[in-house]
């Protein structure tokens, strides 16, 4: 018996899998809505944008089905490798998708980015299902909602259409109901405990670089890479070492703080995030490095693990 059988053997006959996109531009609240229909944290949040830099899976299981979502980096004008690299990863991930949920920020008028990141989704759909999710419905006045609304509604074909708050959870059951039901008849592909398809390593890296990005300011953010060195349980403590790389020596200078003040609070927060995900102890050790403009150069991006070239 395969291991196919194994996650499959008790399925009901109509149970449902697919692979669900979501695209949005920087800072629209994909990692935060992804992460709420999961159940659980599995992509790094901060108010800044351009948080997340590579796709990344997000994994939900019920007895009804099994969907895919992708969190894909925020489509945007790419001014360095990496931002290249950002916009590649998102696009490249429209192909054999099922569904293209498309984030928008319905608290303001569209603009520019919009109409740019909707261009781009209509070249790249296809035959593929457009869903916009009107992020941000709680934050503007009924009447300018209304207006808002429309606006966006405009900016491309749509199937259906969603007013959300991913913050605080109004409108997304709605949704989410309606996203099971376009979902083609399918087996499941991970196990049913499996929520993601990143490794450890990679989580706690980005936990790292999230309490950065929420402690620093100005470039510091987007500046930084963070590499786990080492990775071991000992004695009941999950023991991890980081590498914090940045771009010029004054960057360094910020992260490390006075006295090694910055460098204590960021490695306090992530420790406790870490030790609620791995119910239990963990020692974080931080260090920090300078890597000139390894944002501009292609062989250090590639050994941080950010790839140019199309993935297959």
């Amino acid at each position: 018996m395969s291991l196919d059988d194994v996650f499959n053997d008790s399925l009901p006959e109509d149970h449902r899998s697919g692979v669900v996109v979501v695209a949005g531009r920087p800072n629209v609240g994909k990692s935060t809505l992804i992460n709420r229909l999961i159940g659980q944290k599995i992509a790094i949040v901060s108010p800044k944008p351009q948080t997340t830099r590579r796709r990344q899976l997000g994994i939900f299981t019920s007895e009804r089905g099994q969907i895919l979502f992708i969190d894909t980096p925020g489509l945007h004008a790419p001014q360095h490798r990496l931002g290249e690299y950002m916009v590649k990863t998102a696009e490249t991930a429209f192909r054999d998708s099922d569904l293209i949920l498309l984030l928008l920020d319905v608290s303001a008028k569209p603009e520019a980015g919009d109409r740019h990141l909707a261009e781009t989704v209509a070249r790249l759909r296809g035959d593929t299902p457009v869903v916009l999710v009107l992020n941000k419905a709680d934050l503007p006045a009924p009447e300018t909602l209304a207006e808002n609304v429309e606006a966006h509604k405009a900016l491309i074909p749509h199937d259906q259409a969603f007013l959300i708050s991913a913050l605080n959870g109004t409108g997304v059951d709605e949704m989410f109901a309606y996203i099971m039901e376009q979902m083609p008849h399918g087996p499941r592909y991970y196990p049913a405990d499996q929520t993601s398809d990143m490794n450890m390593r990679f989580i706690a890296a980005e936990v790292v670089r999230e309490k950065i990005m929420l402690n620093t300011e100005q470039e510091i953010p987007y500046s930084v890479a963070v590499e786990v060195d080492g990775f071991t349980e000992k004695e009941n403590v999950n023991a991890i070492s980081a590498t914090i790389y940045v771009e010029r020596d004054t960057q360094k200078g910020i992260i490390i703080g006075k006295g090694g003040e910055m460098i204590k609070r960021i490695g306090s927060q992530a420790r406790a995030e870490l030790e609620e995900m791995l119910d239990g102890k963990v020692f974080l050790e931080l260090h920090v490095k300078v890597l000139r403009n390894w944002r501009s150069d292609e062989n250090l991006m590639k050994r941080l693990g950010y790839r140019i070239k199309d993935e297959d």
